[in-house]
């Protein structure tokens, strides 16, 4: 059972890490939002020797594996965003060197169903996660519901919750995610169906990104809406400065659409096909991705505009 439960931090750890950082979190844990700096040269996991792009892929990794959990656990989008998000501020307190993303993932989705009123048996989050983790093995799905194999995955999971909610001093629990403040503004600015649904998908986007960690909920969605609006061609607000009225500086604003497009640019880089290796001319180098920049998952398809076009401020 040992050799299955290899890539699995063992319970053990789990507490040895509780009981390490319970006394250190006291002034920590009310700071969720960090500049750009704090995060590309002061993670906890860059202190321990993992660089930006394995930590930004480790990142990726999480939230494609909490998507998919989520969609077999049929749980809401706003429960699997509040679980991404709970792993990002996770993992600006603790290192992904030291903590195993699979196991605090599932730990977070457990905890974002109860943070979010949609209850979910803890054997289904187990057995699901299990299967997920271990689906190279076609054994996996009939070994967890095997007693020893079922309950020694279980403590885990819980191992993993109970750090969760120390790391964070049940801070983790009170999670504020755009979607609330973007149907606000979506519903006060009258915008057009194809609007709102193209602000949606971006901000599912931007939950699988740690820009979270660096703007509040409501200024994500307005950019956001600002954004959208400006794919869509369309007109929102009965005044040019409509972003005001939700508490967010024209300065604020333009720093995060440019964050976004940044983003948009560097997936729409990355999606592009190789080069044919009879090109002659050089081919320049991509530039390095923003560090919120969830890697593997493609971002939905919008057609590059510049954010310096007429009117559009």
């Amino acid at each position: 059972m040992g050799e299955e439960h290899q890539r699995k931090r063992s319970r053990q750890h789990f507490e040895a890490e509780e009981a390490r950082h319970l006394s250190s979190l006291e002034c920590e844990t009310s700071k969720w939002y960090f500049s750009r700096e704090e995060i590309e040269r002061f993670s906890p996991s860059r202190k321990d020797g993992i660089d930006l792009p394995k930590e930004s892929f480790l990142r990726s990794s999480y939230c494609s594996f909490l998507q998919r959990l989520g969609m077999q656990l049929h749980v809401s989008q706003v429960t699997i965003g509040c679980a991404m998000v709970m792993c990002h501020r996770f993992y600006m307190r603790q290192s992904l060197a030291k903590n195993d993303w699979q196991t605090i993932a599932t730990a977070s989705l457990f905890l974002a169903c109860k943070a979010e009123d949609e209850p979910c048996q803890l054997s289904n989050v187990v057995v699901a996660s299990y299967e997920i983790i271990f689906e190279w093995d076609p054994s996996a799905s009939v070994r967890i519901h095997q007693t020893e194999c079922y309950h020694e995955f279980k403590e885990i999971i819980l191992a993993g919750e109970r750090l969760l909610l120390d790391t964070s001093a049940f801070h983790l629990l009170d999670v504020e995610l755009p979607y609330k403040p973007l149907a606000a503004a979506l519903n006060r600015l009258n915008a057009w169906p194809d609007l709102a649904t193209a602000a949606w998908n971006f901000v599912h986007d931007w939950l699988r990104t740690t820009l979270c960690l660096q703007y509040k909920p409501h200024v994500i969605a307005t950019a956001t809406v600002h954004l959208a609006a400006t794919f869509q061609n369309a007109k929102v607000g009965s005044r040019r400065d409509w972003w005001l009225e939700f508490g967010v500086t024209t300065k604020l604003l333009k720093e995060v659409i440019q964050e976004m497009y940044m983003l948009i640019e560097v997936n729409r880089r990355r999606a592009m096909p190789p080069p044919r290796r009879e090109v002659a001319w050089a081919i320049p180098t991509a530039i390095n991705p923003p560090v919120h920049l969830a890697r593997g998952y493609p971002f939905h398809s919008y057609p590059m505009q510049s954010s310096r076009q007429p009117g559009i401020w």
